[in-house]
């Protein structure tokens, strides 16, 4: 397997064993289950697909217990596919587990989850401008400044950095180094930091750039 599903859990540090102390994210990662898989010569393409937290049955609609049921699995809250070649398929069962162990320290991994929503902000704090003067007059203090030209082109161009909603996107981190894996406790320590809030879904894959 290429990837997990994990919730975040928080922030702490660790020292090494030659003192430094290394910032880490703590995420419960799995266990997850197969619930399906899908084939080139059905779906036209290869990929298996995650369960992760288990869910009630009345809290499923029909159509999505009947997914589960076809296949005398238990509900899962959340479902996510993850494409890997037809050799990778051929080793997975449906209802076979996937735990965290599939990681090593030291590993290379990209981390998927929707950061934090910021609401409506201002150009300064969502793109970083730096504003205008805070004294002698001045009355743009924290205005983006001119957003177009003048008698030509007569409009302001499209993608213009502007005030607007902030956050509450899918963002991916790459690169980030596994501290260190306890399966015993489905924990996978990530050095840094991940998108998103306490107990936000994310999706760890291998990273293989």
């Amino acid at each position: 397997m290429e990837g997990i599903l994990g919730k975040k859990l928080g922030m702490t540090q660790i020292f090494t064993d030659d003192g430094n102390v290394v910032p880490v994210t703590v995420i419960e990662a799995g266990p997850c289950v197969v619930v399906a898989k899908k084939t080139q010569d059905r779906d036209g393409y290869t990929a298996v697909q995650l369960g992760f937290l288990p869910q009630k049955a009345h809290r499923m609609n029909k159509p999505m217990l009947g997914h589960f049921q076809k296949r005398e699995l238990p509900p899962y809250r959340v479902l996510r596919e993850f494409r890997i070649s037809p050799q990778e398929l051929d080793s997975l069962e449906e209802g076979q587990e996937v735990t965290v162990s599939i990681f090593q320290p030291g590993e290379k991994v990209k981390v998927t989850g929707t950061s934090k929503g910021k609401g409506f902000q201002g150009a300064m704090k969502r793109h970083g401008f730096s504003g205008s003067r805070d004294s002698h007059g001045a009355r743009y203090h924290r205005t983006p400044g001119s957003i177009g030209q003048c008698t030509f082109p007569a409009r302001v161009f499209k993608g213009l950095r502007m005030p607007g909603h902030m956050g509450n996107r899918k963002v991916t981190v790459r690169g980030l180094e596994v501290v260190e894996v306890l399966p015993e406790k489905n924990l996978l320590l990530v050095k840094g930091s991940v998108p998103g809030p306490r107990q936000g879904l994310l999706i760890i894959r291998k990273e293989r750039r």
